[in-house]
């Protein structure tokens, strides 16, 4: 089976258009208010509207209250979402729907204590960027992502249309998500990185 492909920080309802018509699975909808790529609510229930209902609307939250995650959750239609902050880990725990918990990568250390956790469908592994929440293009050691069940992984961080397909060979992932790696400036995607990104990510 093909690696599922997840664009993430889709800020306008064009964009979202443009990422579906080229082939993601999933598009992210990011909810950090200290993003670039923040989108509020009524903007990610517009963009939304504009997601085919085969692919996958993720929303991702950073040390958000439970009641507004929800809020989003229904109001946004989304089919899953992602917690890529310091949540504590009951948060993980009691969604109707797939959660995705982001790991910061710094060493091995880094993946095996979170993956001892209970609640996460998927683990997002994604370089270790100081201070940083996602977004930041940064890398890490794919082979440290080893330690995930391929079928939960979530290769992220500093991925582009030039090192994606490494990326799959090297993990076999269930998916791969890249923001600022197809981007002209951020919260723009790219058309002619994008469709490279889907392309060389699905045929590696």
């Amino acid at each position: 089976m093909a690696v599922l492909v997840k664009i993430c920080g889709v800020t306008t309802p064009a964009d979202a258009r443009m990422v579906a018509a080229a082939g993601a699975d999933m598009i992210g909808l990011n909810f950090y208010h200290q993003s670039k790529r923040f989108v509020d609510l009524a903007a990610a229930v517009e963009i939304s509207e504009q997601i085919p209902d085969d692919v996958w609307r993720v929303g991702v939250f950073v040390n958000s209250d439970r009641m507004e995650v929800e809020e989003a959750r229904l109001a946004a239609r989304l089919h899953a979402v992602q917690f890529h902050g310091d949540e504590p880990p009951e948060m993980l725990l009691g969604w109707p729907c797939p959660v995705i918990r982001a790991i910061r990568v710094y060493d091995e250390g880094s993946i095996a204590a979170a993956v001892d956790s209970e609640g996460p469908d998927y683990y997002l592994c994604e370089g270790g960027a100081d201070g940083g929440f996602g977004g930041a293009g940064v890398g890490f050691d794919w082979n440290l992502a080893r330690q995930v069940p391929a079928g939960q992984l979530i290769v992220a961080g500093g991925l582009n249309p030039g090192n994606v397909a490494q990326a799959v060979q090297a993990t076999r992932p269930f998916a791969v998500d890249v923001a600022s790696g197809v981007e002209s400036s951020p919260g723009c995607k790219d058309q002619e990185a994008t469709l490279e990104f889907i392309q060389n990510a699905k045929s590696a």
